[in-house]
């Protein structure tokens, strides 16, 4: 398994959705998309699969993330590309 360090991590204005933007051990990135229901405490949950999308810098993954995640689309400010 390959390992994964978290090098940006973005909430949505409620604090129920986050992006996670991270470097793998091969100098790779990636992101990933999670939930969590506030009155449950169970944690986060991923809500789909981007994890295996491989980007060359933080930078592509972040642009990506921003393609396919609506929330963080809207309401990421243009300096944040």
């Amino acid at each position: 398994m390959t390992k994964k360090f978290v090098i940006r991590s973005i909430n949505n204005s409620d604090q129920s959705l986050c992006v996670d933007i991270f470097k793998r051990n091969d100098n790779t990135f990636g992101f990933e998309e999670y939930r969590r229901d506030k009155e449950t405490y169970e944690g986060w949950y991923k809500v789909k699969m981007y994890e295996h999308n491989i980007y060359l810098t933080e930078k592509e993954a972040f642009s990506n993330a921003c393609k396919y995640v609506h929330w963080l689309r809207e309401n990421i400010s243009k300096a944040d590309l």
